[in-house]
């Protein structure tokens, strides 16, 4: 299928991207996205690692946010990945450890185009239990998570790069749709419809700061690494790999303290507005 000189694709999941040539690129918004909150003035901060670990324990929504830049013809692309979920701290002989668990995601980019993720293919990405480290920096009480790579679309070793040529790649149909990959669902100029089957490595840091209000606020840092099985329109079968736009304000995480007792994705969708801030636009 031929659309001609003026359209360019290149479609990416936790950042998928299109370009059109035919539009203007909208620059970043300003950075941070988001304020962090001030501290009560009465807030008595933990005084100990083990007191800081124990505050933290519990249940937490999850929000997260994670910027992409490219460069095309038409100038350079700009790509927020939101994702939605729960995030658990447990202690176990006196370490804390960090497990996630994501519900949705949603795309917003500086292109006119549409682009869907199923939450079956998100909810499919399960992090590997991690191993936090707590400590003191500048007066507040720093939460860090290491990276622990994850596989969705594919099987192997989640410690080893996914190999750049896509026929190397053992495709998982993780998302269940009977598709090699994860499949993204794209629509060109409100009518061509079109799939992407993808294989990612999922790298993710937490770099987070312990607030008053019980909730932890940072950014994340992501390495992740993407490869384009292949594609229902010859045009959207096309190698991208993009890189996260350095910006520690533009790539903000939310963690926000709630019950045990929430514990669905329906739970927590219903309560979105009233846990987070709105979703970053271009």
């Amino acid at each position: 299928m031929r659309l001609g000189t003026c359209l360019r694709v290149a479609l990416f999941f936790f950042a998928f991207v299109l370009t059109t040539g035919c539009s203007l690129p909208l620059p970043w918004p300003a950075s941070p996205l988001y304020p962090v909150p001030e501290n009560d003035v009465a807030w008595v901060p933990p005084a100990t690692v083990e007191e800081a670990k124990q505050e933290i324990v519990g249940r937490y929504a999850h929000f997260d946010v994670v910027a992409y830049e490219g460069e095309t013809p038409n100038g350079p692309l700009s790509t927020f990945v939101i994702s939605y979920g729960f995030t658990d701290f447990e202690m176990e002989n006196g370490e804390l450890f960090e497990i996630d668990r994501f519900c949705s995601a949603s795309y917003n980019a500086n292109q006119p185009f549409e682009t869907r993720f199923p939450d079956a293919a998100t909810q499919a990405i399960v992090p590997r239990r991690a191993l936090v480290d707590v400590f003191m920096e500048d007066g507040q009480w720093k939460v860090f998570r290491p990276a622990t790579p994850t596989l969705i679309g594919a099987t192997g070793n989640a410690d080893e790069s996914l190999p750049l040529d896509p026929a190397m790649v053992t495709p998982a149909d993780d998302d269940g749709d009977g598709k090699p990959g994860v499949t993204v669902f794209v629509t060109l100029f409100g009518f061509i419809e079109g799939e992407i089957y993808i294989a990612r490595r999922e790298i993710f840091q937490n770099d987070m700061t312990l607030y008053s209000d019980g909730s932890l606020r940072g950014n994340v840092i992501d390495d992740s690494e993407q490869v384009v099985l292949g594609a229902s329109l010859d045009i959207l079968n096309v190698p991208n790999n993009p890189d996260q736009f350095r910006d520690p304000g533009l790539n903000p995480i939310i963690l926000i303290p709630i019950g045990d007792e929430i514990d669905s994705c329906e739970d927590l969708a219903a309560m979105r507005d009233a846990l987070f801030p709105p979703e970053p636009t271009f």
